[in-house]
């Protein structure tokens, strides 16, 4: 068989996914199952790969699932408790009164406070949460989505504390074969995995330092009196500042502590900052920019059901006490991640799946305490103490969350297990390279050096099929892994720009307008969005590939496995 037809065959399951869910717009609870038996088929018929072996892998992408759904179910139950607590009620609350300026309100809202919501909890809950504040405090239904969908960028490859990179990449990637590749280069798996997470935290801090500023002339060139998007530029100073006051720490924490943090505390110290900035009235605009008078709104602007704003309790509660929760998770992942004293037992409770069904190199484990997702179900329940909420509370919290993983469980149980036979399918009878490695080879020979430029945008379209940043880096990584290697270019910057790229199509996942329309009303309408959000989807993966660009034929950037 040629090599042209082996790749089409490996690219088959993209393929199919893209015309499920796109071109006859299944939904992924429907095509996601169909692509995974095709997938089998293709395994077992054209790689010749033993049923034991698609079996394992199937068993070894669900134990990963465990660990994904653990993760969002943590995110979720905190989130919810918060809203039973009075929490979100709070910190909705502070926002309203710094700034009558709508610009300056969706800047912090949306960016700061929305990057880090993402950083917490991931999986759209980020454009879920946004949305309805914005229009709490005025703004067009329409108008709040879109900001909403915005900074579904920047944060999102260290969303749910690290998982696109934790679980995407790792559980993307052939580490058993890359590791022991390292380990004989004189490396290791998990520097080469900071190497990556350093990398996309210093490119995302170049790009994305300028989405304040971009939300901004999307707000007034669609939604000012005037149409303009000059209208943005008087807040351009303030809005540089405040892509600044997230991308510094973001930026430093990725490169120092690690891929769980960079968003959470970016998030919070932007906070803290440009808050603090816009009641002192720095950069502030002396023109307060508002919207036109609500009767002059186009009806396509408007929700068309009647928004229920008020969260499920009207308790009184300082911001301090509102933010305390989240201030613990930060403080509890940072003091597990760095002290190995209190991390290691915590790792020591373990499911671990070794060889399974006795395939060599095919593991898996689980560590519901030392996983983010253990850390926030902890703080959830002192949440109960510190909010002083009625026990019954909690339950009902748990219920509203374990209904959230029904829909993304489901869809999980046959992507994870996809991407590991694909991974996986390297040792067959029929001699042949894994299915990435197949697809990775063929474009390496086409398209050549220019590969870089292009990289982002397939994780893009990953993310755009999927509706997940961490899904991409699970179906991709090993493809742009593969291809660098061919090209003999930084693995590691590749692999990186796809995050970056499955980041950045998050604005444009048909899953997260969805998600973000249904919390204001405005189901049916995403095509509206989505001919928004491109433009900015576009900017984002095309200065990502410029970049990628420049570091591999003008700065150099190599890793340990390039001369390989």
């Amino acid at each position: 068989m040629s090599n042209g037809l082996l790749a089409f065959f490996a690219f088959s399951p993209i393929l199919l996914a893209a015309i499920l869910l796109v071109g006859l717009r299944w939904p992924a609870k429907r095509a996601m199952p169909l692509v995974y038996l095709i997938t089998a088929a293709i395994a077992l018929f054209v790689w010749d790969m033993s049923v034991n072996r698609i079996l394992a892998s199937t068993l070894q992408g669900l134990v990963i699932t465990a660990g994904v759904l653990w993760i969002i179910f943590g995110a979720i139950l905190l989130l919810n408790t918060l809203k039973r607590s009075g929490g979100i009620s709070a910190i909705r609350a502070g926002f309203a009164t710094i700034s009558p300026d709508r610009r300056i309100q969706a800047i912090i809202i949306a960016w700061l406070f929305g990057c880090f919501i993402e950083g917490a909890s991931g999986w759209g809950t980020t454009a879920a949460i946004a949305a309805p504040l914005l229009v709490a405090i005025g703004f067009p239904a329409l108008a709040a989505v879109l900001m909403g969908m915005l900074v579904q960028s920047t944060p999102v490859s260290y969303g749910a504390v690290g998982t696109p990179i934790l679980i995407g990449i790792t559980g993307g990637l052939d580490t058993t074969t890359v590791g022991s590749e390292l380990v004989a280069q004189g490396s290791s798996w998990d520097a080469y995995l900071q190497l990556i997470t350093s990398e996309v935290a210093i490119i995302h801090a170049i790009v994305g330092t300028l989405m304040p500023f971009i939300m901004a002339v999307m707000l007034t060139r669609f939604f000012g009196k005037e149409r303009s998007w000059r209208a943005a530029f008087d807040v351009l100073p303030f809005a540089l500042f405040a892509g600044l006051a997230f991308t510094l720490p973001y930026a430093a924490t990725g490169v120092f502590l690690g891929p769980e943090f960079p968003s959470m505390l970016g998030g919070l110290v932007g906070l803290a900052i440009v808050t603090t900035a816009a009641r002192a009235g720095f950069l502030i605009p002396k023109t307060v920019w508002d919207f036109p008078e609500p009767k002059q709104w186009p009806s396509e602007w408007m929700s068309t059901v009647e928004m229920k704003l008020d969260e499920l309790t009207s308790k009184p509660m300082s911001t301090f006490k509102a933010w305390l929760p989240y201030v613990l998770v930060g403080l509890l992942l940072v003091i597990t991640r760095v002290f190995p004293q209190v991390g290691e037992p915590l790792k020591a409770v373990v499911l671990v799946f070794s060889n399974i069904l006795g395939e060599t190199g095919i593991n898996g484990d689980f560590m519901p305490l030392y996983l983010p997702g253990g850390i926030m179900v902890v703080v959830a329940i002192a949440t109960v103490f510190l909010h002083g909420m009625k026990p019954s509370e909690l339950p009902k919290a748990i219920g509203e969350s374990s209904k959230v993983l029904v829909g993304a469980g489901f869809v999980l149980l046959f992507t994870v297990p996809m991407v590991r036979i694909m991974i996986n399918s390297g040792i067959n009878a029929a001699e042949l390279a894994s299915m990435p490695i197949t697809m990775a080879r063929f474009v390496a020979d086409a398209v050549g050096p220019v590969y870089p430029l292009l990289a982002p945008s397939i994780g893009a379209l990953g993310a755009f099929l999927a509706g997940s940043n961490t899904v991409s880096n699970m179906m991709l990584s090993q493809f742009q892994f593969g291809v660098a290697q061919n090209l003999g270019i930084s693995s590691a910057l590749i692999v990186a720009v796809q995050a970056i790229g499955a980041a950045a199509g998050n604005m444009v996942a048909i899953h997260n307008v969805v998600a973000a329309s249904a919390t204001v009303g405005l189901l049916g309408r995403e095509g509206i969005t989505l001919r928004k959000t491109v433009w900015p989807m576009l900017y984002y993966v095309l200065f990502t590939g410029v970049i990628a660009l420049i570091a591999v034929y003008w700065l150099g950037v190599s890793d340990p496995l390039v001369s390989l």
